[in-house]
């Protein structure tokens, strides 16, 4: 019978003369061989594993990120305003006689010219009224012509004192009543034809009519506001700035204001939604007086609007160059991270490895941001990547102290330029 480690297979089949005592025995020797195997085989499987190096994950390579030199230029200084929308004339439609309205002929908020009609008024009492005074200077005529043949008749009977002369006195006196009496009756005639025209109502100017305050029906009389109309072609923008921003700036406006011409400075207006209005203004008066209020004087300027897209009362915000900012730097807009009120960027050394710096930022200046403080013309700094750097500055903090994060850098190609001077 085979013996040895490799021989734990019991058969159960053999016949043996053993007693049961001895096949007992041998069958826990068996089972203890096979225990033994199994543990010395795990065991060195453990060694196996244990021995085995960790290999290192490979070094991550430079990021890649795009880049922008810091530029130096000339850049004008822009300064904006709070503007609201007026129409230079709005004309209060209001009736000069009293009278029941009729009929509205034109549409709320529709162009309306200068003489069209807009309101008509009841006219049958001022037709009435008319037609009296008519009659009223046809006896007047009449009475005058009776006057007239009076003094005719009695001038020769005078001259040959066939009547007194008091006869022809009292002729030439009821005559020169009544010549009176007609010009009296002929006035309140034209001021009856004045008042039937009146009972239509005209638009006094070109431009847009409001919503009509009175209704079919309504009795409407010299104190109705029925609506109004605004000029809004060219359309008026009025500001105000501060005391100190007027006095810096006193000398140019007395200029302007002594010419008696519009100034040359151009304003360009900001609509409500951030859009710049295609069309540029120029100022076109100053108020005459700082309001004690707010310590402001207002300015206005004014804009062509032949498509009348900026209404009256209308909000936004007037631009206007005021200085120029010699050699500025600039920078992309998106190369400036802000923290806590504080600027910073990251710069990419000459051995391209990228490190924060703190900056001091200006105006901006279309897509690009004036840079003040911590940065030099040539300089290149980061505008897309900025996220994957600080990730790994937080992965692997010590990089950052032995220089900074290695970047493989590209130029950086603006979608659309930042001009210098936009308006």
């Amino acid at each position: 019978m085979p013996t040895g480690p490799e021989y734990y297979a019991i058969d159960l089949n053999h016949e043996d003369t053993a007693s049961p005592g001895q096949h007992s025995a041998a069958r826990l020797r068996q089972l203890l061989r096979r225990t033994t195997l199994v543990g010395v085989c795990l065991l060195s499987l453990v060694l196996v594993i244990g021995c085995e190096k960790k290999v290192a994950p490979p070094p991550a390579g430079p990021l890649e990120v795009l880049v922008s030199e810091v530029s130096q230029q000339d850049v004008p200084i822009f300064q904006e305003w709070v503007a609201q929308l007026n129409g230079p004339v709005n004309a209060d439609i209001t009736p000069k006689v009293q009278g029941y309205l009729l009929k509205q002929n034109y549409q709320n908020g529709y162009f309306v010219k200068k003489g069209e009609l807009l309101f008509e008024l009841d006219p049958r009492q001022y037709q009435a009224a008319l037609e009296q005074a008519q009659a009223q200077v046809e006896i007047a005529k009449a009475g005058l012509s009776e006057a007239d043949n009076n003094v005719a008749r009695d001038t020769p009977l005078a001259a040959q004192n066939a009547i007194p002369q008091k006869q022809l006195d009292t002729d030439l006196s009821a005559q020169s009543a009544r010549k009176a009496q007609v010009e009296a009756a002929k006035a309140n005639l034209d001021n009856a034809k004045l008042n039937l025209g009146w009972t239509k109502i005209y638009s006094p100017i070109d431009g847009i009519a409001g919503n009509s305050n009175s209704q079919i029906g309504d009795l409407v009389g010299t104190t109705t506001k029925m609506a109004t109309v605004s000029q809004v072609n060219p359309i008026w923008a009025n500001f105000n700035i501060s005391e100190s921003a007027y006095l810096g700036n006193a000398a140019k406006i007395s200029g302007f204001i002594r010419s008696g011409k519009p100034g040359n400075v151009p304003v360009r207006y900001i609509q409500a939604n951030g859009e710049d209005y295609p069309h540029g203004g120029r100022i076109i008066q100053v108020n005459r007086q700082v309001a004690s209020g707010t310590g402001t004087v207002q300015f206005t300027a004014q804009f062509p609007n032949p498509d009348a897209i900026l209404r009256p009362g209308g909000f936004g915000q007037v631009r206007i160059q005021t200085a120029d900012n010699k050699n500025a730097l600039l920078v992309p807009q998106a190369a400036v991270m802000e923290v806590q009120s504080l600027y910073q960027v990251l710069v990419v050394s000459p051995d391209n490895k990228a490190t924060f710096r703190p900056v001091k930022v200006g105006d901006r200046v279309g897509t690009n941001w004036i840079i003040t403080e911590g940065l030099k013309p040539g300089e290149r700094v980061v505008v897309e990547g900025l996220l994957k750097i600080q990730q790994a500055a937080a992965a692997a903090p010590q990089l950052m102290k032995e220089g900074g994060i290695p970047v493989s850098p590209k130029p950086y190609v603006a979608a659309a330029s930042a001009a210098a001077g936009s308006n």
